[in-house]
């Protein structure tokens, strides 16, 4: 039997495992969430935390506004429309090298006098995505105002991935869904910046799949208290039979992904030549002279070889690569708090793991009849064409219970060893991090490619 309730609204629904895990809050609880500075802390099931901390789900998502009546024309307005104008966000970037050569971006946002214990916020964008992504800063916008101003007072960190978000190439391994080990070395970083701040992570589609396995292969000695997934693919095999399903999949996602990651690969091309193996050179120029290509033509002649720089990498195939890359089969794993939410009517991320299964204590999942990809769109103006994202509001309030209510565990020790310059994991070298300065690049709209997941 599986735990499940539907909200006021019928739009949306929560499910739990049947075994919900309890969670020690500050103050004792309340049915409105409110912290009472007297009262002892207690312990509450995940199940009711949720309901009373994240109102938002209970009262569910209205719908979208009728002109962006399905997932189609959702997830297109979330990745062709304009929104400039919204939820500006003023980064500042740090770059760290890694062990292996590669590079990644992190940029840094929130009041500008702030102590090094406030809660940190780490958020991984989509494919082909970075830090300007409206979804992303639509978050950050209330998660890093001051308090004065209606905000949490967070520190923001978006941690692009390599070569996204105008970060250089500095190696020729790619990022891809299952390599979390690039998170490791972030993580490890902001808790040798920041030793007595709380990290939390935000995912989104890609990122949303990185995050999710990084929590299941960490389990209790996770180094992020809690986690929150949107837009997960979760079985990335039956995402690549849906995404190849049809033409209208085929010539409109499928084609505008690949192409995406087609062009990355042509930008780096010289890197490439310099120290990947004849054998795989010849797979590169595979995709690069495909003049329509579909995203499984990618992960089989490039990220089956590039997408990870340690075992199992070269996998044989790319149905090897999606086995192991998914991450439906790690949330039985996860020992945080951990919120999902998907839409249905998601034309990209089609698959849900529901039932949860009984291991999967710590998880809540939510799912909206509508949204699209990365959409949840509503009406938010006096004019017809005026939209808000409804999601923010349910990240917004996660982020704050687990940041402010939830009394954590303590966060296991990391020890560290220092190897050629790198802080790297003693138990895992190939994991560091070495910050460095690079010329900066201004980043623009038009940096980014059409398309993110």
């Amino acid at each position: 039997m599986v735990w499940s309730i539907f909200t006021s609204q019928p739009n949306t629904q929560l499910y739990f495992s049947p075994l919900p895990s309890l969670v020690r809050v500050k103050g004792g609880h309340s049915t409105n969430g409110m912290i009472g500075n007297d009262e002892p802390e207690s312990e509450i099931s995940l199940r009711e935390f949720v309901i009373t901390r994240c109102p938002s789900l209970s009262q569910g998502y209205m719908g979208p506004p009728w002109w962006l009546d399905n997932g189609h024309l959702q997830t297109l307005y979330s990745a062709l429309g304009n929104f400039d104008h919204l939820d500006e966000i003023v980064y500042e970037r740090r770059f760290l090298r890694l062990p292996d050569g590669g590079t990644l971006g992190l940029d840094f946002a929130g009041p500008q006098k702030i102590s090094n214990d406030i809660t940190i916020v780490l958020m991984l964008h989509g494919i082909s995505g970075g830090s300007n992504e409206a979804y992303v800063r639509s978050v950050l916008r209330h998660v890093c105002a001051p308090k004065y101003e209606g905000g949490l007072g967070y520190r923001g960190v978006v941690m692009n991935f390599r070569g996204c978000g105008n970060v250089p190439l500095t190696s020729p391994q790619l990022y891809s869904a299952g390599y979390t080990d690039d998170l490791r070395a972030t993580i490890l970083y902001l808790r040798k910046k920041y030793p007595k701040a709380k990290i939390l992570g935000i995912g989104f589609s890609l990122g949303a799949n990185v995050l999710t396995r990084y929590l299941g292969e960490e389990g209790y000695n996770s180094q992020l208290v809690s986690g929150c997934a949107l837009a997960c693919p979760w079985d990335l095999l039956r995402f690549s039979d849906h995404i190849e399903s049809s033409w209208f999949h085929r010539n409109i996602y499928s084609r505008a992904l690949a192409q995406s990651i087609q062009a990355k690969v042509k930008e780096n091309l010289n890197i490439m030549r310099q120290e990947c193996s004849q054998d795989v050179l010849l797979h590169i120029d595979t995709l690069l002279k495909a003049k329509n290509p579909q995203v499984i033509l990618v992960d089989e002649h490039v990220t089956r070889f590039l997408g990870g720089s340690s075992t199992p990498f070269p996998l044989a195939s790319a149905k090897d690569y999606y086995r192991w890359a998914s991450c439906i089969d790690q949330v039985s794993n996860i020992r945080v708090p951990f919120l999902a939410i998907n839409a249905l009517d998601d034309p990209i991320s089609s698959t849900v793991p529901v039932p949860l299964p009984e291991e999967a204590a710590h998880t809540i999942l939510a799912t909206t009849a509508n949204g699209g990809h990365l959409g949840w769109f509503e009406g938010g103006g006096v004019g017809w064409w005026e939209t808000k994202r409804w999601i923010k509001n349910p990240i917004v309030e996660w982020v704050r219970a687990t940041g402010e209510e939830l009394v954590s565990q303590t966060l296991p020790d990391v020890a560290v060893m220092i190897k050629d310059g790198f802080t790297c994991l003693e138990s895992k070298p190939e994991v560091g991090f070495k910050e460095i300065i690079l010329e900066m690049v201004p980043i623009t709209k038009d940096d980014l490619l059409p398309l993110s997941i």
